[in-house]
């Protein structure tokens, strides 16, 4: 999408200098060589020329960045707000009531209540109409800047961090101490997650610091990869740490100080200098809502590696050990929802060819830790799903037989059941009851 085709909402003015831009203005900038709008979020005028922090209208949050004042087009128009109009807000309000009266009066569906509307099943929100190349463009554009609107407004505070041998930049704001916020690199200790604003503070530190790998028990390890289990109430600053720095990767996520009712499942993997955290998930001790990942994460130095697939298993390995089924809580980043379908679709097909038309849907819910609706949700994007004599029909077509095929070639690495050594964790009501 070019700057002429994309969405402006403001009053246009022309304008000479840099000092009459302002926060909320839209303007064109350069980006990659082609100009693109982006609103102004926030302006930094300590230093000459000023640095402007942008939002690209109708692109993805994560791309938000501080740029210089070169890059802004002053030959074009600038989009100013226009100013709430309070009769226009007063028809908006009566509009809205009147809907709500008409959903009020809405016929009785109660006839075909058992009846599930296919059309409308939905796990998290992005339309199944849309192909797969649609829906990765509607997640590149909005994706995690609309589940959490208000936080558009949070301008990205860390510039770099550095975590062991790797430079990270990050993508959203994290509540870290705001003398970091000055600092051009943040140090992060690559095993107990300790933050420092200059690489000799973290240097001395490394030499005193023994520890090793995540401070609690390990559950699980392979050639491959290790598991941990951290009780957010026994290792509170670790915990809180951990939460500070996936802040930095996740715009939906906002508590990073309440570690007390979760556990956490943290990756490693290890070397000669220790256990490096690759990625996590952390799960409530207790779900009302029956989630067994209430938030998850691989850090960006390893994505697109498989680790994602690896915490999304292991996930379901420890609601089998439970005897419970699950599902993620919602909303998912955009980045995790896809790999959640990816993850359920794969599952599913496995299953149902190795078992043709001998399992039923609830079966296969037993035997992953699924949720009837995540199964039907998936079987519904694939195309499979039928509703027929008042039962729902997932069928096999030359599709799902050679995308079958493909996944059984392919070597995948994934948890062996057999290396998890772990029993679930029963909490009393007191432990249950938690303060910070």
């Amino acid at each position: 999408m070019s700057g002429d085709e994309e969405k402006k909402e403001g009053i246009p003015r022309k304008v000479s200098t840099l000092d009459e831009i302002l926060v909320k203005c839209e303007c064109f900038v350069d980006k990659d060589g082609e100009e693109r709008l982006a609103e102004i979020l926030s302006i930094n005028s300590r230093r000459s020329p000023p640095k402007f922090y942008i939002h690209y209208v109708d692109f993805n949050k994560r791309l938000d960045e501080w740029i210089a004042a070169d890059r802004i087009n002053l030959n074009r128009e600038v989009y100013y707000p226009r100013p709430k109009n309070n009769e226009e807000d007063s028809k908006k309000k009566k509009k809205k009531k009147t809907s709500s009266q008409d959903v009020d009066h809405a016929p009785d569906s109660s006839e075909s209540a058992d009846v599930m509307d296919l059309d409308n099943l939905n796990v998290q929100g992005i339309g199944d109409e849309l192909s797969h190349e649609e829906e990765i463009k509607k997640l590149r554009t909005s994706g995690s800047m609309t589940q959490n609107p208000h936080e558009i407004a949070n301008v990205r505070n860390l510039n770099m961090i550095i975590m062991g041998k790797y430079e990270i930049e990050p993508w959203y704001f994290s509540p870290y101490p705001i003398e970091f916020t000055e600092k051009d690199v943040v140090y992060i200790d690559d095993f107990t997650l300790q933050y420092f604003g200059s690489k000799k503070q973290y240097e001395r530190y490394r030499k005193k610091c023994t520890l090793r790998h995540p401070p609690g028990n390990e559950i699980y390890r392979d050639d491959y990869v290790s598991f941990f289990e951290i009780d957010g109430r026994k290792q509170r600053t670790w915990c809180r740490n951990l939460c500070l720095l996936s802040k930095l990767f996740l715009d939906h996520k906002t508590l990073y100080y309440d570690v007390d009712p979760f556990l956490f499942y943290c990756m490693t993997r290890k070397d000669e200098l220790g256990h490096h955290l690759v990625g996590y998930f952390s799960k409530e001790k207790e779900s009302a809502d029956g989630y067994n990942v209430a938030c998850i994460l691989t850090l960006p130095q390893y994505q697109r590696c498989g680790y994602g697939r690896l915490l999304i298993q292991f996930s379901y390995e420890l609601s089998k050990k439970e005897g419970k089924i699950g599902s993620p809580e919602k909303p998912l980043s955009d980045l995790g929802l896809l790999s959640y379908r990816a993850y359920w679709a794969d599952t599913l097909i496995k299953i149902l060819v190795e078992h043709r038309n001998e399992i039923t849907i609830e079966e296969i819910s037993q035997m992953t830790s699924m949720t009837t609706m995540d199964i039907l949700h998936t079987a519904k994007t694939l195309n499979i799903l039928k509703y027929y004599k008042g039962q729902h029909i997932i069928f096999l077509n030359e599709e799902i037989l050679a995308r079958y095929e493909y996944l059984k070639n392919k070597k995948r690495r994934s948890i062996d059941p057999g290396k998890l050594l772990w029993t679930p964790p029963s909490f009393t009501a007191s432990q249950l009851r938690f303060a910070w």
